[in-house]
């Protein structure tokens, strides 16, 4: 993941902070909203660490006809990459 947890923590409570101050939301539990927008945020970060190791596995079942066509890894990843986030429709 790109940020650590205490990062997406401070994000989170950052975030819940400027949206009841913009009065776009109204709360008396704060840190359960901060909480939940944490935990959002995680799990879309963790998302793209989820399509990258699914991008390796598929990637080591094609490894022999890679070397065979001489197909470039970085090429590959992007292009498998890419074609995951369509599929489970990220923005990445």
């Amino acid at each position: 993941m790109i940020f650590s947890k205490d990062y997406v923590g401070y994000l989170a409570r950052q975030t819940t902070k400027h949206l009841v101050a913009a009065k776009m939301i109204k709360t008396d539990k704060q840190e359960l909203v901060n909480e939940r927008v944490s935990a959002a945020v995680l799990d879309e970060l963790a998302l793209e660490d989820r399509i990258n190791e699914e991008v390796r596995v598929i990637l080591e079942a094609f490894q022999d006809d890679m070397l065979k066509t001489g197909a470039n890894y970085q090429e590959m990843f992007k292009k498998v990459k890419n074609e995951l986030a369509r599929k489970y429709k990220a923005v990445l």
